[in-house]
């Protein structure tokens, strides 16, 4: 394959892969705490092989397009008032903690239910940690409070606290789906002292859909430009061999 038909498949490559990740943005256009994700791009330069026939031609270098990682935006979504007293907001720095069956996982989604067992837990039915663990009720609780500080009261007396923590560098937590992060050894995480929560409201998504779509939009554009290109190349190859092979000898 030519050089520049492998440098328009990477490039295409790499709008595919951000074509994934806009199109997985939009579809949690809605989720509840979701983190807008972006992709990185590098150049990969690769030198091109020295022609015995030119001796004094120096190798030229050719770039190549490589997406090497991608990114979540943790900047905070628009809080809506949902009149749930299960759902909690965060309002700033700051993640849930929760008890999955590979350990503890974090999460800005606050839409809580209560299981069978009376516990705190998410929809997906992961436990809600607070400071002394699980949280539970009994079945005759009623008018939960959740409090600014995370201080949790029923008609009963308190209940606990959930839990808060942070990370110093939280654009390093790995998403593993279900709208929850994990973080490596290397980065515990620390509890917030004086988180500020708001009882009954649940934090949007921070993707912006006008913005996505515009993002899809070039996407597309560019993938159809390369592919004309690639195109006229080849129609360019295929034309200079056809000629070749009526010249005569």
């Amino acid at each position: 394959m030519e050089n520049a038909e492998l440098i328009g498949l990477t490039r295409q490559t790499a709008l595919k892969r951000q074509l994934a990740v806009i199109a997985n943005n939009l579809a949690n256009l809605n989720t509840s705490g979701f983190k807008n994700e972006k992709l990185l791009y590098e150049e990969y330069q690769m030198p091109v092989a020295r022609m015995s026939e030119f001796p004094r031609r120096m190798d030229r270098p050719l770039s190549y397009v490589q997406d090497f990682s991608s990114f979540r935006d943790m900047s905070g979504g628009e809080i809506r008032v949902t009149g749930n007293p299960l759902d909690v907001a965060i309002n700033g720095d700051g993640f849930f903690a929760v008890e999955t069956p590979e350990g503890e996982r974090y999460t800005r989604a606050g839409n809580f239910q209560i299981n069978g067992n009376g516990e705190l837990v998410t929809p997906d039915g992961y436990t809600v940690m607070g400071d002394g663990g699980p949280i539970v009720f009994a079945d005759d609780e009623t008018d939960i409070n959740i409090a600014r500080d995370g201080s949790i009261s029923t008609n009963q007396g308190q209940r606990g606290s959930l839990r808060i923590v942070n990370f110093e560098n939280d654009s390093a937590l790995t998403p593993i789906g279900s709208n929850l992060f994990e973080t490596s050894d290397a980065m515990p995480p620390a509890d917030v002292v004086t988180p500020r929560l708001q009882q009954g409201a649940l934090e949007g998504s921070n993707v912006e859909s006008v913005t996505e779509m515009t993002r899809m939009i070039e996407v597309t554009r560019a993938y159809t430009t390369v592919a004309q290109l690639m195109k006229d190349q080849n129609d360019l190859m295929t034309n200079a061999i056809q000629k070749l092979g009526t010249t005569d000898s």
